[in-house]
């Protein structure tokens, strides 16, 4: 597989990688363990280089499994992993209160440097904004792990452009990991022109709009209870069938370039900037296949045009998050 550059770092990954969320965490039950650890190594022998985890999917678990599954490969590959959240005990121990503050974050580095089985971080994200720390202080911090060799680089998710700019003038941020799909362009005006200045890589997450733009989920889809989508606005019955018309475009363009949707999701992506890395996740080898696939579809400047103006037209409904996460984006 074509290796890409992100922004103006030193980290060269493969053009597709591979997000690992859904393996343990927020696509319903955790899958098989063995099961995944296959997955992770065909993945490799396909020429996948870049793999996605974070603490608290999980929690924890996800690290575990990438670190597992990955260390035959140390040294082939790069691992990003974030920081950020942290057990809640006013809401019963959950995963959803935010702690960036120095400390925590070099403790959660120590402890996903034993998880992942590696000497060094290659990329340390900062899941969320935290308001309560200025995001300098949080630059400060990830800059003292790289100084201590512990981290390669550092990166931001979810975050805005001003945020952007004050971090990276901290310790240059190497990467940022944001929604962004046919199914969510908002990134195109929001930040984009930014990494474009600041030469920042961009690694798209859920870019085939969490599975909607593959073409396998309709309005009668149902979603089990561990399965996120089942709270997000935009996945509501209503609303997947009025935004069903955006999957029937993909589709429509997907059958001229003898493609599937998702390909031509992912093919789109690439086509719009040579620092974009996608990132899909799956749980399943031939969903794998597919993807990668994506890095064979030629999109020509007036394929890309012609599919943004038509996609442009139709207007899409629901907020791409509860209300709670979604207060949590472009602080």
């Amino acid at each position: 597989m074509q290796k890409r550059r992100l922004g103006n770092s030193s980290l060269e990954v493969s053009a597709l990688g591979l997000g690992c969320m859904g393996m343990s965490w927020s696509y319903g039950p955790p899958k098989d363990k063995q099961e995944m650890i296959s997955l992770l190594h065909a993945a490799v022998k396909r020429g996948v280089t870049f793999f996605d985890t974070a603490e608290v999917y999980g929690p924890r678990l996800n690290e575990e499994l990438v670190g597992e599954a990955l260390a035959p490969f140390r040294g082939k590959v790069v691992i990003a992993t974030k920081f950020g959240w942290e057990a809640n005990p006013n809401d019963g121990g959950k995963w959803n209160a935010l702690n960036s503050r120095p400390e925590h974050i070099k403790q959660v580095a120590e402890a996903s440097l034993k998880r992942l089985k590696v000497d060094a971080i290659d990329l340390f994200y900062q899941h969320r904004v935290d308001l309560n720390v200025p995001i300098e202080d949080v630059a400060g911090a990830v800059k003292d792990l790289i100084r201590e060799g512990k981290v390669k680089h550092f990166g931001l998710s979810e975050a805005s452009a001003n945020t952007i700019r004050r971090a990276h003038a901290v310790q240059p941020v190497a990467a940022l990991q944001s929604e962004y799909s046919l199914f969510w362009r908002e990134p195109e005006e929001t930040v984009m022109p930014a990494l474009e200045e600041l030469g920042i890589g961009f690694v798209p997450f859920s870019p085939l709009g969490k599975g909607f733009l593959t073409g396998r989920i309709d309005a009668d889809t149902t979603f089990d209870t561990t399965d996120f989508r089942s709270s997000i606005p935009r996945f509501s019955p209503e609303n997947r069938k009025a935004n069903q018309a955006l999957v029937d475009l993909v589709t429509s363009f997907a059958e001229q370039k003898k493609a599937t949707p998702a390909q031509i999701a992912l093919a789109w992506l690439l086509a719009k900037r040579p620092w974009i890395v996608p990132i899909p996740g799956t749980t399943k080898l031939a969903r794998l296949e597919e993807n990668l696939g994506a890095a064979d579809v030629e999109l020509t400047p007036d394929d890309v045009r012609a599919l943004e103006d038509a996609s442009s037209k139709i207007k899409l409904e629901g907020e791409r998050y509860p209300a709670f996460h979604q207060k949590l984006v472009g602080r």
